[in-house]
Formats: structure tokens, sequence, C-alpha cells
């Protein structure tokens, strides 16, 4: 059963699907689970081999959590992505954390990360793939950093409504100050503080069901 539901999927989205054996490909779709999460959900705990994700449908947020339990958002899975960082038993040299819970409601494919990394040891292009994959995730969360280290609050905040409205196709973005602050890697008060600010300025329209951008240009200006 897993090797007819999981087989089309996979040879459209592994660039090494062809080039391994059929008993490897079989082994990983066996090992493969398509699952649900609801929105809120925690999909990964950190600490475990959770196994590598690609979500069909919804949104994953991939976070690290102090031990004051001060959250930074890393970066967020849509449809079509991968998560390998929720697989430390695939790639042995991440020594951190990382926790993934669902934005939305989920449909994901989850391959076991004990077989994953067994058909991964004696194929070298699944090992380049996964590296690739994480490199380029690295490449989100050195953005993320760059942001919080060098950027002040006005403007890390004007670049994720940008960002978020060219993601969704829309001005309105329905979510909470609570949410947006943890996407920016900042406090609830501050970015409230700093909404009230751009909706003084006529820059936005700021709720609690979320925020309506009215002058994309202005906003556009604070990127920069």
């Amino acid at each position: 059963m897993g090797q007819t539901m999981f087989e089309p999927i996979f040879k459209e989205i592994f660039p090494f699907w062809n080039e391994i054996s059929e008993l490897d490909r079989d082994y990983i779709c066996q090992n493969t689970y398509a699952l649900t999460y609801r929105k809120g959900a925690t999909v990964h705990n950190g600490n475990d081999c959770s196994g590598v994700f690609f979500v069909r449908k919804g949104s994953l947020r991939v976070y690290m959590l102090s031990d004051e339990g001060k959250e930074i958002t890393l970066y967020r899975l849509h449809e079509g992505n991968f998560c390998m960082l929720s697989a430390s038993c695939v790639l042995q040299t991440i020594t951190f954390d990382v926790f993934v819970d669902a934005e939305e409601d989920c449909e994901c494919y989850v391959v076991d990360g004990g077989a994953y990394a067994a058909v991964a040891e004696n194929n070298p292009n699944i090992k380049i793939f996964t590296l690739e994959t994480a490199i380029s995730r690295f490449s989100d969360v050195m953005w993320v950093l760059q942001q919080i280290l060098f950027m002040s609050i006005d403007k890390r905040l004007a670049i994720f409504l940008i960002d978020e409205s060219a993601r969704i196709g829309s001005d309105k973005i329905e979510l909470t100050h609570e949410q947006i602050a943890k996407y920016i890697g900042s406090a609830r008060e501050v970015v409230s503080r700093m909404l009230k600010y751009f909706t003084n300025e006529g820059i936005v329209e700021s709720s609690r069901k979320g925020v309506v951008i009215l002058d994309k240009k202005r906003l556009r200006a604070l990127t920069l």
C-alpha cells in the first residue's frame, strides 16, 4: 500500500529517486506515513528524530526555544517544502534542538528518520540532496539572525509585512500581534507599539484580527 501511495509523489519530489534501487525505494515508502496536524499542534519536540517532513498542505513554523521560554522563528515551511532539521539522526552534525509547530491545519508525509538515514548511508545522492536542502534553510536562518542583530524593529516589522503580503497575495494579513512577534523574534508589546505607530501614520490598519496594509509604498520605504 505504501509503495502505491507514495511512489508517484516521491518520484516527483526527490531528485535521487530513480537513482536508488527498487529495494531502497520500497523501504522508504514502507516507512513513510501520511499524517495530519491541527493548527497549534506540536509536530516536532526538539530532541527526538521525528523524521523528514514534506508539507502537502498547510504551514509549519520551525523555531528555537531558550531556557527562559523565548522563541525565535528560524523559518516557515509551506506546501511543497521539506524539513530536514526534524531528523537529527539524518543530519548528525546538527547539535541544537529545533521545534516545529503547525501554523494551520496541515497534511504531511513523514519519512521515518532511521529508515531515511539507513538508505542515505549507501546512497551519496541522498546525502547530497539532504545537505543541499539543509543548507538552503541555513540561509533563511542567517537572514533571521541578521535582522534580529542589526535591524531596527520598525524595519523588521515592515519587511515581515511586505513579505507576508507577497506570500499570501493580499494586503490583509490575518495574524495576531503575538504571532507576528514570534515570527520576527520580538515581544508582543513591542510589535503592538510599532503597529500603533504605523496606524497613526496611515501606513496600516491594525486590529486584534490582523493587519491591513494601506500604504505599501511608505511601508516598503521603511525596509530600505
